[in-house]
Formats: structure tokens, C-alpha cells, sequence
């Protein structure tokens, strides 16, 4: 652009003093056409690079929008994920829920068997309809062994726990071999558990299982101390022994609570 004023200020000085040739003017148009096809030839660069660069932003402005829809779609997809995360949590308390309904259930029928089992030995029914005066005549007829265990069986139905935990112990010292020792021990096991004296009950649960392993009361046993370990946070022994109990005796209701346990303490 310099160059192109100082050739016109010199065409200017030479036509001015009058002093330019013909060949000097045709020199200096030669020059001014060479000057105005760079210019030409800058100019339409110029417009390419403009173009290029009009493209390039209109590239730029499509992506943006594309990653303002994609931010958007995710936005989007984390609130349905939180949406999904609070449904999954809703339906995992729902489930605790319902396992602990189902172990309720299933501790209730464990319960009843115990009583179902004991019942068939020592007709409690009358005793129920009659109460504990019909139990003192029930047990007349009994052997002094019977009467003993109903007497202290009674007690526990009550609730005196303690009381019963020693008229069974008693019983116990009397009859170590009788055909109801080992329910008379998972009773002590069982009355120190509604005490919530966790630790005196899983060791007389044992007694029951070393004592007597032949007994039908093992498997109740085994269930009540892995529970016991879990009330007193020992997830470690209330696995071992919920294993043992589904490996032992797997179509036992003591084994579906175990099941449904170890679930839990995984």
C-alpha cells in the first residue's frame, strides 16, 4: 500500500514538472496494474480466509448447540438416574421390610413348633383350657419327672424367666438323660434370650448341641445363637454358624430363617 502511493505521488511529480516520457507513464501504469492484481489477488484471499473462518464459526456454534443438547440429554439422564436410585432404595426397604416380616413369621412358627412338639409329649392342651390349677391335677397322674418339666414349662409360658431357668436346671440335676433334658436346656437358653442376655444364652444354646446332639432341639438351638451373635454384633460367628445350620438341615424352617439371615449379614 506504501508502494502504491509513492509510485502515484511520483506519477504526480512527473506529470507536474511535465518532464515523464511516454515510456515512464507506461512504466508506471505497468507498475499500477501489477499492484491492483495483488491487491485483487489479497482481497479474494482475504474473502476465502473470511469464508473459511464464517464456516468455521458456524461448525463452532452447530458443536455448541450439540453439546448444549448433549448436557441437556445428561442433565436429563442423572435426574432419571436419581429417579431409578430413589425407586431402587424405596424397593430395597421394602424388601428389608418384607425379609423381616418373613423371618417374624417364620420365628413365630419355630416358636409354635417348640410348643407343638412339647405339647405331644405332655397334652398342655388341657393345661391351657384349665389353667394352673387343671395342671397341678394334669401332672397328678404323671410321673414326678413329667410333672417337674410341666410345672417349669408352665413357669417360662408366663414369663418368669428366671424363675423357670431354675425349676428347669433343677429338673436337669434330677433327670440329665430324660427324654425332655434337651428341651429343657434350650429353655434355659431360650430364657436368657428374652431376657436379652445374649452372651449367657449362647452358652447354654451350646449345651444343648454338645449335650445333646442327637436331640431335636440342635437345629433350633444353633438358630437361636447365631441370632443372639448377631444382636451382639458378631457377624463373623453368626455366619459360621447360620452355614452350619443350612448344611445340616437344609429343609428345615430353621434353615429358611438362616437363608434369609445370611443375606442379610453378607
Amino acid at each position: 500500500m506504501k508502494r502504491f502511493i509513492f509510485l502515484l505521488l511520483l506519477a504526480s511529480l512527473i506529470c507536474t514538472v511535465g518532464c515523464a516520457t511516454t515510456k515512464d507513464l507506461q512504466r508506471v501504469r505497468g507498475d499500477f496494474d501489477r499492484q491492483i492484481s495483488a491487491l485483487k489477488e489479497e482481497d479474494a484471499g482475504i474473502r476465502e480466509d473470511i469464508a473459511k473462518l464464517s464456516e468455521t464459526q458456524a461448525s463452532l456454534q452447530k458443536s455448541q448447540a450439540e453439546m448444549r443438547a448433549d448436557i441437556t440429554e445428561m442433565r436429563d439422564g442423572i435426574q432419571s438416574l436419581k429417579g431409578m436410585n430413589e425407586g431402587l432404595e424405596g424397593l430395597r426397604k421394602d424388601m428389608a421390610a418384607i425379609r423381616e416380616r418373613l423371618d417374624n413369621v417364620s420365628l413365630k412358627i419355630n416358636f409354635m413348633e417348640n410348643f407343638l412338639e412339647i405339647g405331644k409329649r405332655e397334652n398342655h392342651s388341657e393345661v391351657d383350657k384349665t389353667g394352673k390349677a387343671a395342671l397341678k391335677n394334669a401332672v397328678k397322674g404323671k410321673t414326678d419327672k413329667e410333672s417337674a418339666y410341666a410345672l417349669a414349662y408352665e413357669t417360662f409360658k408366663e414369663g418368669k424367666y428366671e424363675k423357670a431357668r431354675v425349676e428347669f436346671q433343677n429338673f436337669l440335676k434330677q433327670y440329665p438323660d430324660s427324654e425332655y433334658s434337651d428341651n429343657a436346656q434350650f429353655w434355659i437358653g431360650e430364657s436368657f434370650y428374652f431376657e436379652t442376655k445374649y452372651e449367657k444364652a449362647i452358652l447354654e444354646y451350646e449345651k444343648v448341641v454338645k449335650n445333646y446332639p442327637k436331640g431335636s432341639k440342635v437345629p433350633y438351638a444353633l438358630l437361636k445363637q447365631g441370632l443372639s451373635f448377631l444382636n451382639l454384633g458378631d457377624k463373623s460367628s453368626a455366619r459360621l454358624i447360620i452355614q452350619q445350620i443350612i448344611k445340616q438341615y437344609p429343609n428345615t424352617n430353621q434353615a429358611t430363617i438362616a437363608r434369609a439371615k445370611l443375606i442379610e449379614i453378607k
